[in-house]
């Protein structure tokens, strides 16, 4: 099957950044899940679902699908890291995730890691680098007769 793998986060100019949201929206030691539109190399739209990570001065950023069952890693809005504060949390089956690596430390799928998106801070935002996202009120192709 040669289909393209919505999740892997590489497959632009690393040149083009596009705004994710303000450093400051995110509190330090917190996480935010967000909801984007990703352009595909044929030119269709496919949901991506992500979360961000904040520590201090650095942001990261994976897929937010747990590679044990592909599910979304929050099990309530926003709700993604365990109780403890420290590592990204399955609300599933409780798999625990290091912040800084997205590898599994424990749970089903110990050993295997978040599926990382590239990540940059620029003029105190947060942006995402290495992928084509649709921006705010692009029409999808195909509408208006293109």
């Amino acid at each position: 099957m040669n289909e393209l793998d919505m999740d892997s986060p590489v497959d632009t100019d690393p040149a083009v950044a596009y705004v994710i949201c303000g450093v400051n929206d995110i509190p330090s030691q917190r996480a935010r899940g967000f909801q984007l539109m990703r352009l595909g190399g044929d030119g269709t739209q496919h949901p991506w679902s992500i979360v961000v990570v904040r520590w201090g001065r650095q942001v990261f950023g994976y897929v937010n699908k747990c590679p044990h069952n592909q599910v979304n890693l929050d099990w309530e809005r926003n709700q993604f890291l365990d109780p403890n504060g420290i590592r990204l949390m399955c609300g599933k089956h409780g798999a625990l995730f290091e912040l800084g690596t997205g590898m599994c430390v424990e749970g089903p799928c110990k050993g295997q890691g978040l599926t990382p998106v590239p990540l940059t801070v620029l003029d105190g935002d947060i942006c995402a680098v290495g992928v084509t996202l649709v921006e705010d009120g692009e029409e999808p192709a195909g509408e208006n007769g293109t």
